[in-house]
This record gives C-alpha cells, sequence and structure tokens, in this order.
C-alpha cells in the first residue's frame, strides 16, 4: 500500500502543471517574426513555440541561445530554452535572416 501512494504522490509531482515550463508564442509571416521581443523568465527553462504561417520552412537559429530548429511551413514547432541568465538573445530565420530577426530577453 505505502509503494502505491509513494508512486501516485509521485505521478502527481511530475504532472503539476506548475512545474511545467512557461510557454511563449511566435509567429512567422511574411519571413518575420510576431513579436520580435519575447520576455522570458530568467534562470529557468522556457518553450517558445513558433507557428510557420509561411509556405516553405524556417529555421529558427540563435547562436546565443544554442538552439537552432527547422519549422516546415504551416506548422509549428518547439523550442525549448535551457535557464537564461537575465540578458538580451538574438534570433534569427536562417533561411530569411534580412527579415526574420528577433530577440529574447530574460529578466
Amino acid at each position: 500500500m505505502l509503494k502505491n501512494s509513494l508512486f501516485a504522490a509521485a505521478l502527481l509531482v511530475i504532472a503539476s502543471p506548475a512545474l511545467a515550463s512557461p510557454t511563449y508564442q511566435l509567429t512567422l509571416k511574411n519571413h518575420r517574426f510576431t513579436p520580435a521581443q519575447i520576455h522570458v523568465k530568467a534562470g529557468i527553462p522556457n518553450v517558445i513555440v513558433m507557428t510557420n504561417n509561411d509556405d516553405t520552412a524556417e529555421e529558427f537559429d540563435s547562436t546565443s541561445l544554442k538552439v537552432e530548429k527547422v519549422v516546415p511551413g504551416h506548422s509549428s514547432g518547439s523550442i525549448r530554452l535551457r535557464p537564461l541568465s537575465p540578458g538580451r538573445y538574438p534570433f534569427m530565420g536562417e533561411y530569411h535572416a534580412q527579415t526574420a530577426q528577433g530577440v529574447v530577453i530574460a529578466e
């Protein structure tokens, strides 16, 4: 009985929404990101869900965030960010770098 109670308690902790990483929405349309600035919480993992409304794929790319993620046209993808120190972290769309620009601001 004790094993089952401990297992159930562990499952509740794992499944708790309070432990989920904050999620931020990012949209790509006409090779431009909206919003161009994403404010995230510093010191904890965060998730950006990128929705690509363009007909072609785009790669979310950031050297400072140490992230690359290709999102096909007319689909979405999750970009998991490690806990960040306070600061600014630029990102771009690798395939349309002139127009697809943005920055993550960790506060």
